[in-house]
């Protein structure tokens, strides 16, 4: 399961920062953030190699999608990859609610349950997606503090809480640096390293999990070892920040071989 937390237009010097973790099991393969194409488009994304998906990517022109499960038991039979979401909102020339509108008319009940944030940086538009529940739900995201993991948009779940209280206050004075810089990596480390769990009375209920596995998943970082899939945890870790020239600086935190790796990758949006 996932987490992101963003500051979303709300300080006239980067109109973003996104912060998300992303949790999966550690034989499911999968590339580091890079670029690559994807139906003639230029990404930069993470890559599932096993269905080919995404869970966050942008675009040199400032289109930007991420996505994160909706927490159920099971899932529909024959269901397309989750992963295509943003893909095909990187590839589309539709706005980000044009594309939300019609993905919940046209497909969202083909994929078991989903949250999907689709930006247009150069518009500053944005806009959450759910399928859950049937009929699915679409929202212009205001400016503000926002956090999703596997429930609906900004839902209290604890780490949540968490994230959110990490994200309050003036987030850009205190990760700002003389260089004209971003501490990204500062950030990853005091914000998406945070392994305290919540309590047992406070984790989520009716998710279709058994409490215990709830518990394991309550923390921002998390890491454990199940009975027939081997490890599970978090293995990226990712700061976006996007400053108001367009000058966009993605961090990565990830997992690899079983050793944490980094690297930075900048680019510029065109006006």
């Amino acid at each position: 399961m996932c987490i992101a937390g963003w500051v979303w237009k709300s300080n006239p010097h980067y109109p973003l920062i996104l912060v998300l973790n992303r949790d999966e099991f550690h034989n499911r393969e999968s590339d580091a953030v890079g670029w690559w194409e994807w139906g003639g488009q230029k990404i930069l994304g993470g890559r599932d190699l096993k269905a080919g998906g995404t869970w966050l990517g942008c675009t040199e022109n400032g289109r930007l999608g991420f996505l994160t499960n909706f927490r159920e038991f099971g899932g529909i039979p024959c269901a397309k990859s989750r992963g295509d979401l943003p893909l095909k909102f990187l590839q589309s020339g539709k706005s980000p609610l044009e594309f939300a509108e019609e993905l919940v008319c046209n497909e969202a009940d083909m994929y078991s349950g989903f949250n999907l944030i689709l930006s247009d940086l150069r518009s500053e538009s944005m806009v959450y997606v759910s399928n859950r529940p049937k009929g699915g739900i679409v929202e212009v995201v205001e400016s503000g503090i926002h956090v999703l993991s596997n429930a609906h948009l900004n839902t209290d779940w604890p780490k949540a809480v968490r994230l959110r209280g990490k994200l309050s206050g003036d987030v850009v004075k205190k990760y700002s640096m003389d260089n004209n810089k971003f501490a990204a990596k500062q950030m990853v480390e005091e914000m998406m390293m945070d392994e305290v769990k919540a309590d047992i009375d406070t984790v989520p209920k009716n998710t279709g999990h058994e409490l215990d596995w709830e518990l394991k998943l309550s923390s921002i970082f998390m890491e454990t070892e199940t009975k027939t899939k081997g490890r599970y945890g978090t293995r990226s870790q990712v700061a976006l920040s996007v400053n108001k020239d367009g000058e966009v600086s993605l961090y990565e935190r990830y997992l690899k071989a079983n050793f944490w790796q980094e690297h930075t990758i900048n680019y510029r949006i065109p006006n």
